[in-house]
Formats: C-alpha cells, structure tokens, sequence
C-alpha cells in the first residue's frame, strides 16, 4: 500500500495544497501550530472516517469558508484508489470512491490501512481503561467490517437501554420493555467480546518478540484481555445487575467496560499499568503501534501506511532509533520541530518538507 497523492481544499489553515507523495519516509518539520498535524488528520480522516482531534467535521472546515474538500490516491498494488471527502457546515460529509459516492462508512474505511501514532498513544497504558477500549475498537472497525456492525450496534443499543434506565424514574411501568433491549445488548455484546478476545491473542504473538527487541531481552512483555463478563455469563450477570442498573439509571455490565492489562515480567511480575516506570509504560505503548503495523499486514496481506505525530521527541535515543529502524519498509510520514531526531543517512533518504502557516516546501 502506498499513497500517491494528497489534496486538500479549505481543509483547517490549508487553503489549497497539492502534495506528490514519495514511498519511504517523509519528514513535515517546522515551529508548532503551522499545521504539520493537520496533514496527517487529514490522511487518517480520508482513510478511517474520522479525526484523532475533533468529532465535529465543522471544526475541520478553514474559518470564514462554508466547506472543504480532501482527496487522497494511493496504489494498491497494481490498483489505483481515489477517496475524496467534502465536508460541508451544517449536512453530513460526502464520500467518493473512484468518482462513485458511498453512503456509508463501512464503504470506504480499511481500503487504505493507516497506523496513527500520538504522543497520546505513548500514555495508553498509564491511562484509564477507555483509552484501551478505544485502541481495540479503532483497530477492529479499521480491520473486520462485521465488528464495525456489531459495535455499531452494540452502542446504539446501549444508549437506548441507558435512557429507559432514566426514564423509568417517571415511568415505572417501562421496566417490562427492557426484555427487548436485554436482548439486542447480549446479542451484539457476545460478538463483541469474542472478537476481542481473537484479536488479542492474535496481538499477543506478535507484540511478545517486538518488546523483547526494544529492551534487549531484559523483559517480557504479556498482554491480557480483561472483560467485563464473559460472553457465556453476559446474560447472566446482566440480568443479576439489573437493580444496581435501575439504582444508577446506567448499564454496570458489558464490554463497554473492558480492559486491557499489561504484565511486565522478569525477577517479579508487575501490572505495567499501575507499577510500571514511564519508560516502561512508553515501551510497552511503542511495542503495541510496532506490532499494530505487523499485525495489520498479517491479516490484510499489505503493509499500512505509518503516521507518526511528533513521537520522536517523546522516546529516549535508543527507542528513536529501534521505531526508524523498524519502519525502514513501510511508507511513514513524520511530524517534528527539527531534523536534529534524525542522523545524515536518514535524512538522505526521506523526503523532507518545511511546513509554514499551512504552506508545504520541498527541502
């Protein structure tokens, strides 16, 4: 998979911008608020239907304009693709694939597989357990359509069974319409759980030899899924929460409530999440996006694309140096305030830009 092109239209402080992309890596560097991020938004945009930064498409649109338009082309192996994307203040964003527009999301995302990677990213393990739900939904909508369905719909019903919880403090005789919602949530939930559960252990064998190479050996890294309830105890532990669910006007059980843990072991294992040093945690986080990329191959058959969002400044020399050694194969594109990150053979070998109040220039 490689992105050939770039156009963007009105698109945050881009008023028109046209960019050839090279295969290999390539370097945005320039001062902060200049909109180095707001190229890779873009890309991840165009390629999983939504923004690392913003829920609101208006938000995206240049102040003082009524629209914008985003059109990325890659190759697919011999295969050309064209997603174009207008977003328009007040109406839901159009899509086009191939000139053909598409309705709907599912349309359109995983035919460009893209890896974000945010200093965000790097505090994934040291954060709440919503911010590891959120990297498992990202990754399986981006990777199995079915999932995507199912969360949809897993979601959608879980909202509507939270506000009957709310509503039967007015209307009490509501409660015997909960059977219908029950039952939608189980269904949707159990799907959820298992390919969770799929997708982890798959995940596992691969993050494993990956953090063994960052630190050299030194320590060992597992990764566990922690559900909520397990799929054959879903409805049986919904069912015994009720009351406590009614009580709180919320829904206490399902894999809304998931986790993941990360166990570092050498002389005594330890709860990375709780126990484990900054550097640990950042280890763990940077073995996770490696094994993301392979991972993402090994079930695609092609290499994603590699977004890299001002993480170089993040890690010590040594991880620098594992992530650019490690990426040597996969188009990257990287953000950063300077080229001191990089040695002379890198920067040989990357196409480098200046990015200035929305202008792009070819070093």
């Amino acid at each position: 998979m490689i992105l050939t092109s770039l156009d963007l239209d009105h698109f945050r402080n881009y008023e028109s911008l046209h960019l050839s992309l090279d295969p290999g890596i390539t370097i945005f560097f320039g001062d902060n608020a200049q909109g180095k991020t707001n190229l890779l938004e873009a890309v991840s945009l165009l390629t999983t239907g939504r923004s690392h930064r913003s829920s609101r498409d208006r938000e995206m649109i240049a102040f003082g304009s009524e629209e914008c338009h985003l059109k990325l082309e890659a190759l697919k192996g011999e295969t050309e693709i064209r997603i174009d994307m207008h977003l328009k203040n007040g109406r839901n964003k159009g899509v086009a694939v191939n000139r053909v527009p598409v309705t709907r999301t599912a349309d359109y995302i995983g035919l460009v597989h893209t890896v974000f990677f945010s200093p965000e990213d790097l505090q994934i393990v040291k954060m709440g357990p919503s911010e590891r739900r959120r990297f498992l939904d990202t990754e399986l909508c981006l990777l199995d359509k079915i999932y995507l369905n199912h969360y949809r719909s897993y979601r959608r019903v879980l909202e509507q069974r939270n506000q009957l919880l709310k509503d039967l403090s007015f209307t009490p005789s509501l409660r015997d319409t909960l059977d219908i919602w029950d039952e939608q949530l189980i269904r949707y939930g159990t799907e959820i759980i298992n390919r969770r559960k799929a997708f982890i252990d798959e995940l596992y064998r691969i993050v494993m030899p990956v953090h063994d190479g960052i630190t050299g050996g030194r320590e060992k890294l597992e990764i566990f899924y922690e559900p909520d309830t397990e799929a054959e105890d879903f409805e049986k532990n919904l069912k015994a929460s009720l009351d406590r669910d009614v009580h709180a006007k919320t829904t206490g059980v399902g894999p809304h409530r998931d986790d993941l843990k990360f166990l570092l072991t050498d002389d005594k294992p330890i709860d990375a999440r709780i126990y484990g040093s900054q550097g640990q945690q950042r280890t763990c986080a940077l073995s996770l996006k490696l094994a993301e990329i392979s991972l993402v191959e090994k079930l695609t058959g092609e290499k994603p694309v590699l977004l890299l969002d001002d993480v170089l400044s993040e890690l010590d020399a040594g991880r620098q140096q594992y992530l650019l050694s490690g990426i040597r194969d996969v188009q990257t594109f990287i953000t950063c305030t300077g080229l001191d990150d990089f040695v002379d053979q890198q920067l040989e070998k990357a196409s480098v830009y200046q990015v200035e109040k929305g202008t792009v220039t070819k070093r």
